[in-house]
């Protein structure tokens, strides 16, 4: 289906007024009902912005527009600055269809709010446009000299806005400085924006940027502005550009850029107001842009045309607590017509992944076994019975092995992952240069044994191109698999964090549908599963600084 990236552009005006003392704080949450069903789910939030009826938000929402779906949106301001949010936070809401912000003109839809018993809640502007496929990112760095002084006991502390011009002539704010506070002579951090983000790959639109003097209450003072655009920023990279701002120039007016050898006259900022007042005014003090340069945002289908192939290798959990194979109650039991849980997580991650693999071949482990003859525990056991090449044909190679090893080993203990992932470790650390990338399913019950050595592997093995899936079967809490994961506290062993978030962990029970529908039920876990693993791949690449190799004519 074709699918188009959208971005999302959401100040409300008017809001409800919640708070006793001041104005509400709002934040706009973004909900979608998925294809078929009635249930909403968060999608995502803007920023807080303090103090305000009227905001006016930086953060958009990127979505994929699919023409033959009627794709439900609700988006829900709400005055706090909670993670929860609770009734009293409530602020209204907007039922709108994507299709319809499509659909209407110039992109621009504006909803009243409703939800709010014999209160009018204000309404939302909604605007959509198609995102180039421009994938170059800048990084800037600017200060000022002489601004305004604008408090009272002190001097400013100035932020910069940044407004991207629409095809409308309106303008959008896609970037806030940091404050830099009590100084005339700012120097701001650098900071990196998507070019489309900025101009929206239109290397000729105009970018408008105000200063201001941040004040704690939200009303901050305007000091002036100025205009430019992405092509005259640029020049920055290799020779000096002069800005000459005139006088009289308002939101998105600029006056003509020269370019020359000798230093340049800054940017001036102006203040229209204040212009009108003096006579003699001549600028609100000057923008100097002392860095700008350029670099091109490489995406997972780069590496991937370029050649990079993803390996990838199974493990799987045959510790007894898992129950004997042989009774109904145990997560390894397939009956006559429906899998195990163990052999459906196999399928729905391998069939997806195997289209990556050109050769097919897929080493597949067990773990927590005790081997026939002798009855040797093992936690990395090639489940085909070759030592030398434990590598399968396709995913149905893998299920056969498996099937096989259920048969012949005893299923015993401990749940031991670090062997296992130091294991593709060691196979990842002899290609380093970005044409091999490792992702290891690991599915088990969850009762891990070897914590502290699983995690000091982690650690090591983030430095290397490889990705762990971890998939948990059965009723456990699970509670050590959230813990490897790592998105809320990054995985740490021994004073040493890891490089990367390299760990995704489903549980396979989430995935289960009351309705029998096993086809729908898998492809929602590959879906989640394998959801990080491009991000994850490009997080490599950038940290080594490997670029896609050229893909052959």
């Amino acid at each position: 289906a074709p699918r188009v990236a959208h971005a999302w552009l959401c100040p409300p005006r008017n809001l409800l007024d919640m708070d006793t003392f001041s104005k509400s704080d709002p934040v706009v949450v973004l909900f979608m009902q998925g294809s078929g069903s009635s249930e909403w789910k968060e999608f995502g939030r803007t920023e807080v912005i303090d103090n305000t009826l009227n905001p006016d938000f930086v953060r958009k929402f990127v979505l994929d527009y699919y023409f033959e779906e009627k794709q439900n949106l609700r988006f829900d301001p709400a005055g706090s600055h909670s993670a929860v949010l609770g009734a009293q936070d409530f602020l209204g809401q907007a039922f709108v269809a994507l299709g319809e912000v499509i659909g209407s003109q110039r992109g621009r839809l504006e909803r009243a709010l409703t939800g709010v018993p014999g209160k009018r809640c204000g309404t939302i502007l909604l605007l959509a446009e198609e995102l180039s496929n421009c994938r170059d990112i800048v990084t800037m760095q600017l200060c000022a000299n002489k601004l305004d002084k604008k408090d009272f006991f002190g001097k400013s502390d100035p932020f910069l806005v940044f407004y991207r011009s629409n095809e409308d002539g309106t303008f959008t704010i896609c970037h806030k400085t940091e404050v830099v506070k009590n100084t005339l002579n700012p120097v701001w951090q650098p900071f990196t924006i998507p070019v489309r983000a900025l101009c929206n790959g239109d290397y000729d639109r105009t970018v408008k940027i105000d200063v201001y003097d941040w004040d704690r209450d939200g009303s901050h003072d305007f000091i002036g502005e100025f205009a430019t655009s992405y092509r005259e920023l640029s020049r920055a990279q290799s020779q000096f550009t002069v800005y000459e701002v005139e006088q009289g120039a308002g939101p998105g007016g600029r006056g003509a850029p020269h370019a020359g050898a000798n230093p340049p006259l800054r940017p001036q900022v102006l203040n229209p107001r204040k212009k009108c007042k003096k006579k003699k005014y001549v600028n609100s003090g000057t923008v100097t842009l002392l860095s700008f340069s350029v670099e091109s945002e490489f995406t997972f289908v780069d590496y991937i045309r370029g050649g990079t192939q993803l390996n990838f290798t199974v493990a799987i959990d045959f510790t007894a607590s898992n129950g004997m194979p042989s009774q109904p109650t145990s997560l390894h039991y397939a009956s006559p017509y429906q899998l195990s849980a163990y052999a459906l997580a196999l399928k729905a991650v391998g069939e997806i992944i195997q289209d990556y693999d050109s050769d097919k071949l897929f080493p597949a482990y067990g773990f927590g076994a005790k081997l026939p003859p002798d009855g040797k525990i093992s936690h990395q056991f090639p489940l085909n019975n070759n030592a030398d090449n434990p590598s399968c044909a396709g995913i149905e190679g893998v299920l056969e092995s498996y099937l096989q090893s259920l048969r012949t080993v005893q299923l015993y203990g401990p749940t031991n992952f670090a062997p296992v992932i130091n294991q593709v470790a060691g196979a990842a650390a002899q290609v380093t240069d970005g044409s091999q990338y490792h992702v290891l399913l690991i599915i088990t019950d969850g009762v891990i044994s070897d914590m502290l050595q699983t995690k000091e592997a982690i650690v090591t093995a983030s430095a290397l191109p490889m990705s762990i899936i971890i998939v948990g079967v059965g009723p456990a809490e699970f509670e050590a698999m959230e813990e490897l994961d790592g998105d809320e506290v990054r995985v740490s062993s021994r004073g040493r964090y890891a490089e990367r978030d390299i760990v995704q962990f489903v549980p396979f029970r989430d995935y289960v549908d009351d309705s029998g529908n096993q086809v729908l039920s898998m492809a929602r876990l590959a879906k989640d599963v394998l959801a990080e693993i491009p991000e994850q791949l490009l997080s490599y690449m950038k940290t080594h600084d490997i670029k896609p190799r050229r893909a052959d004519p």
